[in-house]
Formats: C-alpha cells, structure tokens, sequence
C-alpha cells in the first residue's frame, strides 16, 4: 500500500514515550483537547480515551526514563511498563510517538538513553515511531527542517531511524487544531508505510515480562506480611518506658541521594544547605516529642569505590558517628528508588559502610527517597523488581527500610513512622547505641590530623619564592625571607660545608650564613623511621630538611653529587636527583642553588603525600 492509498481510520490507538519533562502528559491532554492526563510523573502506563476529529483516540502514556540515563540505570519496574504499555491498546498501537523538546540540544547521552529504552520492545518498533517536537513556540520564524540541520548528528541519527517522520506540537496553543489534525493524519501515513498494521510487540518478550511481574508481586505481598509481623512482634517488647525522649541519627549515602532534603524533612524545616559538603553538618531539632539530633556525613559519587575516594572523605565518614555523643541510635542509608540500584552502587556502597566497622549494619535502616515516583506502586514491589544487589543490601540491614517522600512535607506521618522504626532498631539492638570501635576513631582522628599538617606544609611549601639572578638564592616563606635545612644529628650538615656539623638552621642571605635555633616541627606521631628526612614547615618562617640517622652520609656532601635514598612515611625525600651536580648545587661558600632545588622537592613531595593519602 502506498502513501495514496492511506485510508481515513475512525480508531487510532497511540503510545506517548519519551524522557521525564519531554512533554508526554501535556501532549495527551493537547490530542485530546482537555485535561486528562496528570502532570505529575508516573510510575505506571496511564489510558485514556476520546472523540477527536471523528476519530475514536486511544492514548497510553508510558512513564519517562532520566533524560542522560542509560537504560540500565533505569528501575526495572520502569523498564517493564514501557514493555507492557503496547499490550494495552489491543491489538496493539498504530503509532508510538517518541516525544523530545525541541528548545533542548539533543545530544549523544540523550540519544543513547532513548535509543536504549525503545530497544526494549524490539527492533520492529522503529518503523511505527514518529519523533514529535514539543515546546513548537520556541521555534519562531525557524522552520523545524532548519532546526534539524542545525542540530549534530545523534538528532539526524534518530529521525533516520525513524524514517524520517516527524512532528512539531505547540501544547500552549490548544486552539489551534490545525496541528493535531495534520498529527492524526502522520499517524495514518505511518499505517500505511507497514501496510496496514499496527505494532505489535513479540509475544515472547510480553510473556516474559507478565511471568516475571507475576512472581515479584507475589514475593512483594511476602514480604509485606513478613515485614508488619516483624514489626508487631517488636513493639510488642516495648515497653511505654523504652519510648525515646532523644534520637541521635547519621544520614548517610551517595551523592544526590537526598541527604540534605530528608534531614529538612525529618527537622520539619530548611536546617541543611541542598549543596555537597565536604565535612560533616550537625543540627538539632523537637519533632514528635522527641530532641533529634541529625548529623549528616558527605557522600561518596555513586559508582566510585572506597578505594577511589578521597581520604578526607572516608575521615569525615568515620568521624560522623563521633558527633553525637555517645553513638547514633541509627544510621539512615540513603538510595534513590527512582534509579537502578546495581552492582557498581551496593560495592561502593558497602565499601563506604565499612569503614565504621561491620556492627554498624545492625544499627542500619535503608532510606529510599523520591517515594513520590512510586506513586501506587509498593516499597515491595519495587525491592523485588531491582534483583539480587537490592535485596543484599536489605538483608544486610536487617530488612530495615523506610520510604520517603520529600516533596510532601505536610505529611508527618512519613516523619512519625520513621522514628519508630528507629526506635525498634534500637529496641533490637537490646537498648543499645551503635559505637564506633575506638581503635577506628583513634587511627582516623590521628590519619586527620596529619593531612591537615600535610597540606599545610603544602601551602607553605609553595609559598617559597626562588630568585637566583645575582647568585644569592635567597628564598622566602611567607613574610620572611629565609629558608633553611637542618641536620638532627652527628652526620655531615645537609647544607654546608663538610665540617659543620651541629643542630641549628643554616641561612643563606646574600652569600652570609646566620645561623638560628631550631625548633622541632615533625609530628610526634610519626615513628623514627618516618620521621627521617622529612620536609617539615610550621608557623616558623623556616622550612629544613632533617637528617637522623647517626651514619648517614651528607645530603649535600663536599665531595660527593649523589644522595643516599630514605625510607620515609610521607613527604619524604627519598632520594635528590643524581643530576643535581657538584657544580649545580654549591656555589661561594658552599651554597646550593635553591632555584633549581625547590621545584624538584616539591614535586617529589606532592608524589610522597598523594602515596601517603592512598594508604
């Protein structure tokens, strides 16, 4: 059947698919001429019918992935209504309209993402779809064939695949039907192009995914009655004596998990900036009868595992639990259940966790936020779609969880049954806090403070000026305008001539030696091994080089140019550059070139102190 034999339909069955925000629900409403379609993001396929232009209108809106996600990013749930939402037009769609704004480049991740999500209903969809522009008045006087040369190559890619078919939608001018009139009759030419037929999916694929759907239900309405018998039997234990008058909790998770948001939440009011802090916030507040004290610990990226984080991070995390003295009665793991909770996310996940010690999983609840993208969907429903990494995590804490719904604040309901199950996790715990091994708090508290001093060494480090023009090499830290190099023991001075030999600062200004009392600036938790030969700078406006061991030789010998090699902790100076010659690094009265030596121990030492960081 050619394009001229396209025959008038008095039914048209259509499939709105799309991202979030692309515009599916207002383009339902605009084909149909009037609000039927919720503008709020859904969680299922939503129907629903009509008379338009003396056509019977059939519409299923499927529910939208992340514009930039992949679709295996996307919840499984999502995944199986946009499979089941051509099964609910039977005998299947005519059209499946794959809706994507027009004032919005479209790049390679959207493509892939789109790409990705209508792959799942097979390859013979392609020939059914028509690309339909939204947000048409952003246009102007451009035409949208001019829009579409203008755009790269992933829009060209996508309108190919498509055969070329497309659509532009004004969903602000409804009086206007001109546009969904000549929409229908694209509709029609598409029908015409598969000789007649509608899409219709490979049953293969729709079984799979009713049996599937069938077992989880049945697995969700389990753990639904397992999980209330849990609970009754709980607080059945309680007594009214054991009810919390204070609650000390740690939010903890990824970043953009919603941390910041469930702790305004459970305060009841803005306490946490919505912006990534580095360091850990506390903050207090009368909610139910309770004092709640909330500390939020700084998230991890997502996918990154504890061995790739900073350890400043992983400081912070440790030290959280330390902020509410004397133990959070909970720690409150946060996840989205709008995104794939994969492999990637429960190793990163568990890794961050386990740096407090593998007891903190008892005192632990899971935290889903985004509960408003559920909609009428169950938790449990959800936790038995996500697979084996999900269901993991739950029994690790115990099946303790708990769905948050931020945007609805008025709701305290979410926010009382929260801190019950708080409660009953402590009840669990037989009354008790979790408290962090001290050991671990020791080591962290200690390994913090020492990066501190590092990276303060580092700032004062580059705050040296070399200038060696008029052979002075004269240096500067901060305000003065010395530098100078120490020797602590009997072994040839570092700088200097072969026969000094004492504990002072040996200072170079204009070819004069001054000499300084000495002060000890290396931190006296670093053993004897890690504290040879190590780069220290304080508050002084000196910086020195430290020998300590009784036989070695002179960093900076008379009559030799090479260096012994040490073994330090960090910011060691394991060894100078044999290239550093005789001739380079004296000059009159045994003086190095400063010029020359600095940017190679600070390179050396920003390599010893990111080494020393990963340990």
């Amino acid at each position: 059947m050619d394009l001229g034999d396209a025959q008038y339909l008095s039914e048209l069955r259509i499939v709105l698919m799309g991202y979030r925000a692309a515009g599916k629900s207002t383009t339902g409403n605009s084909i149909l001429g009037r609000e039927e379609f919720d503008l709020k993001t859904p969680a299922q396929c939503v129907r629903r019918h009509g008379e338009v232009a003396d056509r019977h209108i059939t519409i299923i809106e499927a529910p939208g992935w992340w514009r930039s996600y992949t679709v295996e990013k996307s919840p499984e749930l999502l995944k199986q209504e946009i499979v089941l939402s051509v099964s609910l037009c039977p005998p299947g769609p005519h059209a499946v309209l794959l809706i994507i704004r027009v004032d919005d480049r479209f790049k390679e991740s959207h493509r892939k993402a789109l790409q990705g999500h209508l792959d799942l209903l097979g390859e013979r969809v392609w020939s059914h779809t028509i690309v339909l522009f939204t947000h048409g008045d952003s246009l102007l006087d451009t035409s949208i064939e001019q829009h579409i040369e203008s755009e790269v190559q992933d829009l060209q890619w996508l309108l190919d695949k498509c055969g070329n078919r497309y659509h532009v939608l004004n969903n602000k001018n409804r009086s206007d039907d001109t546009q969904i009139k000549e929409l229908l009759e694209k509709i029609e030419e598409t029908v015409a192009q598969n000789n007649g037929f509608h899409f219709q999916i490979d049953r293969k694929i729709l079984q799979e995914i009713k049996e599937r759907r069938r077992a989880e239900e049945e697995r969700a309405e389990e753990r639904m009655k397992r999980m209330k018998k849990q609970s009754e039997n709980i607080r059945s234990q309680m007594s009214d004596a054991q009810r919390l008058s204070e609650l000390r909790i740690v939010l903890m998770g990824y970043r953009t998990a919603g941390k910041s948001s469930t702790g305004n939440s459970i305060l009841g009011r803005e306490e946490f900036d919505l912006k990534a802090s580095a360091q850990c916030v506390r903050r207090h507040g009368e909610v139910a009868d309770r004092h709640i004290t909330v500390i939020e610990a700084p998230g991890w990226w997502m996918n990154e595992p504890v061995e790739e984080s900073p350890e400043l991070l992983k400081q912070e995390i440790v030290l959280s639990v330390s902020l509410c003295p004397p133990g959070a009665h909970a720690v409150l793991l946060i996840i989205r259940v709008d995104t794939r909770f994969k492999e990637t996310e429960r190793k990163a996940l568990q890794g961050h966790l386990d740096l407090l010690g593998e007891r903190v999983w008892s005192h632990t609840i899971v935290l889903f936020t985004c509960g408003d993208s559920l909609l009428d969907t169950s938790i449990e429903k959800h936790i038995e779609s996500e697979g084996e990494d999900l269901q993991w995590l739950l029994d690790k804490c115990g099946n303790r969880y708990h769905v948050l719904n931020n945007q609805n604040r008025s709701d305290d309901t979410q926010i009382k049954e929260l801190l019950e199950k708080i409660e009953e996790t402590v009840t669990q715990n037989n009354g008790c806090h979790f408290e962090i091994d001290r050991k671990i708090l020791q080591e962290t508290d200690g390994k913090k403070k020492m990066i501190e001093q590092i990276d303060k060494w580092r700032e004062d480090i580059r705050s040296l000026t070399m200038s060696g023009d008029d052979g002075s090499d004269s240096c500067s830290l901060g305000s003065s305008a010395y530098g100078s190099f120490r020797s602590r023991s009997g072994a040839d001075s570092i700088l200097g001539s072969s026969r000094s030999r004492d504990s002072s600062h040996t200072s170079y200004v204009s070819g004069a030696i001054k000499r300084h009392n000495s002060m000890d600036l290396i931190p006296p938790t670093l053993s004897g091994d890690e504290q040879s030969d190590t780069w220290s700078v304080g508050s002084s406006a000196y910086s020195s080089f430290r020998s300590r061991s009784a036989d070695s030789s002179s960093v900076f010998s008379s009559s030799h140019s090479k260096v012994s090699s040490h073994s330090s902790g960090f910011g060691s100076l394991r060894s100078i550059p044999e290239s550093v010659e005789h001739s380079e690094t004296r000059r009159a009265h045994g003086k190095p070139n400063i010029s020359k030596l600095f940017p190679r121990i600070l390179k050396k030492y920003d390599k010893q102190e990111e080494d020393f960081k990963k340990t």
